[in-house]
């Protein structure tokens, strides 16, 4: 079926809190007036047209699972469910964009070694109809990169805060003496499963290139 889900490479670790995750959001996909209803989710694209598909994912999703190399855990792979955009709703650039505080271990970690990876699936969209989440027709992508610290006083930090307000307004309201900050992930790698066949080619050049 070309899941390739058992390779111990932080690359493609999914938690299975993740997969508890997708199930319980499959019948309740928003979270206050900022998050995606099913209403506003754009087409899902061809699965042929394997850049679109992978820029549709990355834009319609607000939250994955990003994973990291532990400091604690003698360096394992932590994977930590984070709410994420990549751009205003339907106008994502591709990159990820997280807001974190290094009092939880995901921030900690990359900010030590930043080695990351970040998945996310199709089936919180509420597209893939009845079938398993592991089912290759329910759309997931992995990146893999390297996870960074924006500088905050930068033009992208602003540009990075205003796509993760606009899906998570409540992050307005978080406590100032968490510190949390702008992380971005630096893509390295495309793992791509849409369809039947395995993992989609696709290079970081095309993904960042589309127009999707």
């Amino acid at each position: 079926m070309g899941i390739n889900v058992f390779m111990i490479n932080v690359s493609y670790v999914v938690p299975l809190v993740f997969l508890f995750l997708l199930v319980s959001s499959h019948n309740s996909i928003v979270h206050g007036k900022s998050l995606l209803s099913i209403n506003s989710i754009a087409k899902k694209p061809d699965p042929n047209d394997a850049v679109a598909t992978a820029r549709w994912l990355v834009s319609q999703n607000f939250w994955g699972v990003l994973s990291t190399i532990s400091a604690d855990l003698g360096g394992a792979p932590f994977g930590n469910v984070v709410s994420f955009s990549d751009g205003l709703p339907n106008k994502g650039k591709g990159i990820p964009y997280f807001y974190l505080t290094t009092l939880d271990p995901t921030a900690k970690n990359g900010l030590k070694d930043p080695k990351a990876s970040f998945t996310v699936s199709e089936y919180p969209l509420g597209t893939c109809g009845k079938i398993d989440p592991e089912n290759p027709t329910c759309s997931k992508i992995t990146l893999s990169g390297k996870l960074k610290l924006v500088d905050q006083k930068s033009k992208e930090a602003r540009f990075a805060k205003y796509a993760l307000f606009s899906k998570h307004s409540e992050m307005k309201d978080w406590p100032k003496d968490h510190n949390f900050q702008v992380f971005k992930l630096e893509i390295e790698n495309i793992f791509l499963i849409d369809w039947f066949g395995g993992p989609k080619p696709i290079t970081v050049k095309q993904y960042l290139l589309s127009k999707s």
